[in-house]
Parts: C-alpha cells; structure tokens; sequence
C-alpha cells in the first residue's frame, strides 16, 4: 500500500462507513444521539445518554464538516450542540453532568474534570465551524470552573458532586488504585485547552497549557523508564507501575499538536524531544503483530487490541514520520549548505564529510518511514479485525490476541466516533485524500 491508496481508503471509510452510521444515531424526539447498542445491534433508545459521548459526538461531527464542508454534517453538530447547551449543562451549578435521561434530565450529576474538558474541546470545534459565539462563551464558562473550582497548587484536581465538592474518583481510576489526578484527565483538559487557545488565542488559556506542559515534563514523564506514569496522589507521587501504551502513543502527538498551536520555543525544545522518545519507546515495546497492545501492568503485557489504541497508534506514528521526515531533512540541507560555504576546502576531505552527512540522512530517513509503515499496516489490522463486516455496524471495541472480537457494545458512554473519526481526518489532514 502507498501513501495515496492509504489516504484514499481512510477517506472513504470516513464517508461512507463512520458517517452514515453516527448519523443514524440521532434521536430526533428528545434530542441527541442514542446512547448504546449491543454487540447484538440491537439499540437501546432508553439508554441513558453519557455528556462525554454527546461532546464527542459534537467534536466529529464539528471536524467532519471542516473536513468534507457537507453542510449536512454541520447540521448534525449543532443537533449535539443543542442537546449539550440544553440538558448537559448545569445552569444553575455551572459543569456538565456525567450523563443524562434518554429525554434530558440528570441522572448522573457528577462533575468530573474531565468531562468538562471534552465539553470545551467540542464546543471550541464548534465555534470554529459554525462561528457560533454562544457555544464559546459556554466554553470559557467551563474553564473557569476548572480553573476555580477544580485545582489546587499542584494541578488538576478530577471528582466533584454536582456542587463541585471533591468525591473519589471511580470514574478515572482503574488496576486497583484510587487516584487523585490522573494523566489521562491531565491530557483531555491540555487538549481541549489547546483547541479553545487555536480559535481564539487567549492568553490566559496560553499560561495554563505552559502550566500543564510543565507538569508532563516534570511529574508525569518518567525519564528512566521513556514513558508517563499514569495514576497519582495529589502531589504527583506515581501510584503503580502502569505503562499505558494507548495513552503514551496519544500523548506523543497531541503535545506536539499542542506545540505547534502554542509556538513557544522555549518549550517546544523542552517538550519536543519528550514526545519524540515517547513514540520510539511504543514502537520498540507495544507494537506487536500489526498493532499496539493494551498495556503493561508490573511488566506484563496486557495483549488485547483496544479499538481506540489503534486508531491513536495510526496518528501518533504518522506524527512521528512527519517529525522524523523534517529531521532527515533539515541534515541533507546542512550538507548542501557546508558544502557551499567549504568549497575551496581540500576536495577530498569535503567529499568525505558529505558522505558521512549523506548517510546519516538516509539513515534519519529510514528511520521515519518505519513509522510511515506501521501507520499503514495498523490500518490493515483495523480492517481485517475491528471493522464490523455487519451492516448497521461500526468497530468493534476490543480483540482478543487471536483476532477475535470480544462481545462488547458497539455504543456506550466510552464508545464513540472521537478517536477513530479523529484518525480519519488526522490521515486526510496529514497524506491529502
């Protein structure tokens, strides 16, 4: 497969397999989209209606259209966007709740950091494709009620009831520990900060992306071990040797993303070298038999392929072709320039350096393009394993190491077109299609 065929094939799949079927989703009675299906396919109009999915289901919906500009996808976006300003915010307590009725009434008044952050991630989205302003003032109302209601002096705080009192935080933690901040939350709020600060470039959004950024180069990262630690207490103290092999891989790219929207030198030579090791360390450790696998808890491999992890993998390893390819660029110019400004040098000696500039380019570019070649072979593996051959069907969310799919739904308040939607257009953005 060659760059183009890959960038074709991602398209179409956009078009013409993820599209139609979140589409299908909308609930045109109480608003929204319907929350879960089976693995049986069969849906559940009942089903509660999760505030992260609905955010999510905004964000696509918002970045298709700036994709395709197929007005019928913006129309979509703003039937999430209605459903979030109107039943997902709490008007009178500020936050958005964790989930709501199937017709739009609290059911889970949680405030968790997190969810407030996809809610400004896909409100920002939002603004950008429709020019709506009341959907980014929502959004600066968000941030500061993380900002005042869910920090403290060593970061982001995560579990709140609906009047913002600190709960423990089941929602976040996992393997057996009780977290008090988490990487994950960490990342979502620096994404969706990085997004509110490209639409509109705030410069107290600005600060607190430096805040965060600091926070990953200085508390989350592990230097020793090449990856981020994962489960905190409140002062940053790692709770488990947990490497997130799903969330390593999405990091690499997303504080790059955050890099390039920021366009601070200072950190961007702090952190760039960061994400860059991140990636290499998930080639070299995770990247398994066409795909990445799960995680590793105490040093043991959990081989499962999750559907998300995959399509991460796909844009975090393009990401790291892209960086690897303006390396073995930037050598290749440094020779030619040498070589001008050492013309009258013995001739010899010059060819011999140029040489030895020549193959370190070749070498930096054949560096790169292993992970040009794992992007394309994770997305033979999603093909083949995790999109559902049935019709009225999306991917599956898990796959057993044999390849068979885990009968899992196809649609819960975790299952959305966020992560492979997003691969999707960071494939079209990155290769044109």
């Amino acid at each position: 497969m060659d760059r183009k065929t890959f960038a074709a094939e991602v398209k179409d799949h956009l078009q013409n397999r993820m599209i139609p079927f979140w589409s299908g989703l909308k609930d045109e009675k109480y608003g929204g989209f319907y929350g879960y299906m089976g693995y049986d396919l069969q849906l559940d109009p009942q089903y509660e209606k999760g505030c992260i999915l609905n955010s999510r289901i905004l964000w696509f919906f918002s970045n298709a259209y700036q994709t395709l500009r197929d007005e019928a996808l913006l129309e979509n976006a703003k039937h999430a966007y209605l459903f979030l300003r109107d039943h997902c915010l709490d008007r009178e307590q500020g936050g958005v709740y964790w989930s709501v009725t199937y017709d739009g009434k609290p059911k889970d008044e949680t405030k968790h950091t997190y969810n407030q952050a996809f809610a400004i991630y896909a409100l920002s989205s939002y603004y950008d494709a429709s020019g709506d302003q009341e959907a980014l003032q929502i959004a600066f109302g968000l941030q500061e009620a993380i900002e005042e209601k869910c920090t403290d002096e060593y970061g982001y705080l995560e579990a709140f009831d609906r009047y913002f009192r600190p709960v423990s935080n089941e929602k976040l933690s996992e393997n057996g520990v009780m977290a008090e901040k988490t990487m994950n939350t960490l990342l979502h709020v620096f994404e969706a900060y990085t997004e509110l600060y490209r639409v509109t470039h705030n410069s107290y959004t600005a600060e607190r992306l430096e805040f965060m950024l600091e926070l990953f180069a200085q508390k989350v990262y592990n230097p020793e071990r090449g990856r981020q630690e994962v489960f905190f207490d409140r002062t940053w103290n790692t709770l488990i040797d947990l490497y997130s092999y799903g969330h390593d891989i999405e990091t690499s790219w997303l504080i790059d993303r955050g890099l390039a929207v920021l366009d601070n030198p200072f950190y961007t030579e702090q952190l760039a070298p960061i994400t860059e090791e991140i990636a290499e360390n998930i080639y070299e450790r995770a990247y398994r038999d066409h795909s990445v696998m799960n995680e590793a808890e105490n040093g043991v491999d959990d081989t499962k392929r999750v559907w998300w992890i995959q399509a991460e993998a796909i844009v975090g390893f393009l990401n790291a072709w892209e960086k690897k390819s303006g390396g073995a660029k930037t050598v290749a110019q440094n020779a030619d320039q040498n070589a001008d400004q050492n013309a009258d040098q013995n001739a010899g000696a010059q060819a011999s350096k140029n040489q030895e500039a020549g193959g370190q380019s070749q070498a930096a570019g054949a560096d790169a393009e292993k992970y040009l070649t794992a992007a394309m072979d994770i997305w033979q593996y999603i093909k083949s394993y995790f999109v559902d051959p049935r019709e009225g069907s999306e991917w599956f969310e898990n796959v057993n190491e044999d390849h068979t799919p885990m009968e899992l739904p196809i649609v819960q308040p975790w299952k959305c077109p966020y992560h492979n939607g997003r691969m999707c257009m960071e494939v079209i953005r990155r290769l044109g299609a």
